[in-house]
């Protein structure tokens, strides 16, 4: 039989704030901390939590730092094609 385990408020705020501060997918932080993956969707879920969209909130911060490095790269590409 599955046994439910509690975490305090503190670590489920912590682990929250790291999906939104860092921009972090919940697997990845699932891993980090030992938790289930849906242990932490649903903390996210959870009222306590809905005051942003954390989960929007961490997909822009990862597409964001995805598209800033591919305009790099272009810019070195451009650069590259120029006489100096």
């Amino acid at each position: 039989m599955n046994e439910q385990k509690y975490y305090s408020k503190e670590i489920k705020e912590e682990v929250v704030n790291r999906i939104k501060s860092e921009g972090k997918s919940v697997s990845e932080i699932a891993k980090q901390y030992g938790f289930n993956p849906k242990t932490i969707y649903n903390w996210l879920r959870s009222k306590t939590f809905r005051d942003t969209n954390v989960l929007e909130m961490g997909r822009l911060k990862r597409e964001n730092d995805m598209l800033l490095k591919l305009i790099g790269m272009l810019t070195l590409e451009m650069n590259k094609g120029k006489k100096i």
